[in-house]
C-alpha cells in the first residue's frame, strides 16, 4: 500500500473555508487536540485549516502508549513539532482540552475541537503498555481486545469529557458554550448496534447512525429530546449560525442550522422552566 504521506492530492486543501478558519477570521480562539485524518504536511494540516493550536495525530489511529501510526511511525505533533509525552493518549489529549479551555477568558470566544482516538483500535486501557509493547511494529492490531476493554477505553473517555465540563465550570463558562459529543461512524468489532443493521464502513443503519449529545444550557432544556433528522454536516451551519458568522460565500453550506429546533425546545418549556 502506497504511503499517502507527503501526497499533495488527498487532504484538505487550505485554501478551502472550514468551521475553525471562518471562526478563528471573525475573532474565536481555535484549537484541535486529537485526530486530524485530513492529509499530512507540509501540503495539509491543521493550522492550515484555521486551528490556531494543535495537540495530537495526523493519521486515522494511533498507538495509546507508542503514540505512532498503524506502520509503527511516530505520530505525535504540537503544531509542527514532533513532540514526546509519555502517558496514555486519551488522558493527554483530555488534560491539553483542560489546559486550553483554562487558557480561555471571558472576552473572547473560542472553538476547541476534542477529537478522541478512543474506542478506536489498538484495544488498549490506561493499564494495557504491556499489551502496547507487544504489539510494538506489527502494524495494524487485529487481535487482542475484549468487550471489558472497549467498555473501559469508553470509561476513560467519558472521564475526560468530566475533566473538560469541570474545566469550563471552573471558569464560568458553562451556561453558554454549546458542547456536541458525536461519532463519525457505527461501531465495530466489540460495539453493538442493537437494532440497526450493519457497523463501520456499511451504508446501513448501523454504520452510519451514531449517538449525539448537545449541551447549551442557555438555549436547550436539559433532558429534552429531539426526533428531528440530522447530519454531520449540519453542525458546520448549527455552529456558525449560534457564533453569528456567516458562511463564505462562494462556499455554500451542506448542512442545515439547528439552532431553530433549539428555539422550539424553549417555546415548548413551561414559563417557569424557561
Amino acid at each position: 500500500i502506497p504511503s499517502v504521506h507527503g501526497d499533495k492530492v488527498l487532504g484538505l486543501p487550505p485554501s478551502h473555508p472550514t468551521l475553525p478558519s471562518l471562526l478563528r477570521d471573525a475573532g474565536y480562539a481555535t484549537a484541535l487536540v486529537g485526530k486530524w485524518h485530513l492529509g499530512y504536511p507540509p501540503h495539509f494540516g491543521p493550522r492550515m485549516s484555521g486551528y490556531e493550536e494543535f495537540y495530537g495525530f495526523h493519521a486515522g489511529g494511533a498507538d495509546y502508549f507508542a503514540h505512532c501510526d498503524p506502520r509503527g511511525r511516530p505520530d505525535f505533533w504540537v503544531n509542527e513539532t514532533e513532540h514526546q509525552e509519555e502517558g496514555y493518549l486519551t488522558d493527554l489529549l483530555s488534560r491539553r482540552a483542560v489546559d486550553f479551555v483554562e487558557r480561555q477568558t471571558a472576552d473572547k470566544p473560542f472553538m476547541l475541537s476534542l477529537h478522541y482516538s478512543a474506542p478506536h483500535w489498538p484495544w488498549l486501557t490506561r493499564d494495557d503498555a504491556e499489551e502496547s509493547r507487544r504489539i510494538a511494529g506489527i502494524g495494524k492490531h487485529i487481535d487482542g481486545g475484549s468487550l471489558a476493554i472497549y467498555q473501559r477505553m469508553i470509561h476513560h473517555m467519558d472521564e475526560g469529557i468530566g475533566w473538560v465540563i469541570d474545566a469550563l465550570e471552573r471558569q464560568g463558562m458553562t451556561e453558554n458554550t454549546l458542547i456536541v459529543f458525536t461519532s463519525d461512524n457505527g461501531g465495530e468489532r466489540y460495539s453493538n448496534n442493537w437494532p440497526f443493521v450493519g457497523q463501520k464502513m456499511d451504508l446501513l443503519e448501523g454504520g452510519i447512525r451514531v449517538p449525539l449529545v448537545a449541551r447549551w444550557p442557555a438555549r436547550i432544556p436539559a433532558g429534552t429530546v429531539s426526533e428531528l433528522p440530522n447530519l454531520t454536516m449540519d453542525w458546520a451551519a448549527t455552529f456558525l449560525d449560534a457564533a453569528g458568522v456567516a458562511a463564505h460565500p462562494d462556499y455554500p453550506l451542506d448542512g442545515m442550522s439547528l439552532v431553530p429546533a433549539f428555539a422550539e425546545f424553549l417555546d415548548h418549556l413551561p414559563v417557569e422552566g424557561r
